[in-house]
């Protein structure tokens, strides 16, 4: 008898903290972060209207990678690790290329969340993580089957990683996760006292 696990969902996982330099990197990311929520005035108020409990730069600045040296520096470690996922996904670029189309910080306040969602009009999405207090959110990750499986009945308790209908990935400073931006995913509530503070992106195939 054989099983054989047929069509995949990959979900990579790597982190940017084996560099010696890596709590100063952090830090100076943090401070970014933080910089931006207190100064970006358009997206506080499109996180307040849009019920976003915390600040997201997600709808009112496209320009992360050059208003601040750090983050231009993030898309580079970025770049690198989405072209390593790229190949292990055996993707045919055809001549082409991934190419960073947006980045975005997240300030979630304690007890906030963030519904679930996919990420249409690009080939790679992901999210590099900066500070993870005590509680803060895992990253919920839905099975994408979920929807078809109709009559199917529920998975044991202690069922396989690969065999659940939700996942959840416990991030720390540093972790850097990316999926294929169809896989629905979301946010529970940030059961920490402090802000859970991230950087998500999108890439798409040009």
């Amino acid at each position: 008898m054989a099983l054989r696990p047929l069509f995949a969902t990959p979900v990579y996982e790597a982190t940017l903290n084996t560099d010696r330099t890596f709590e100063n990197f952090r830090a100076e990311l943090e401070t970014a972060c933080r910089m931006l929520a207190a100064e970006d005035a358009a997206g506080r108020a499109w996180s307040k209207a849009n019920g976003y409990g915390g600040y997201t730069s997600y709808a009112s600045l496209d320009d992360l990678p050059t208003r601040a040296s750090v983050f231009g520096e993030l898309k580079t470690r970025l770049d690198r690790h989405a072209a390593t996922f790229a190949k292990q996904l055996a993707f045919d670029l055809r001549g082409g290329r991934l190419k960073l189309d947006s980045l975005w910080v997240n300030v979630l306040k304690p007890g906030a969340a963030h519904s679930g969602h996919i990420h249409p009009h690009s080939v790679i999405s992901g999210t590099v993580y900066v500070a993870t207090p005590p509680g803060a959110s895992a990253l919920k990750l839905e099975d994408p089957r979920l929807p078809l499986m109709m009559a199917a009945p529920p998975r044991l308790a202690e069922a396989p990683e690969e065999a659940r209908a939700f996942v959840y990935l416990a991030p720390e400073p540093g972790t850097v996760l990316m999926w294929e931006s169809w896989l629905r995913h979301e946010v529970p509530a940030n059961r920490a006292k402090a802000e859970r503070i991230s950087l998500s992106f999108n890439y798409g195939w040009r």
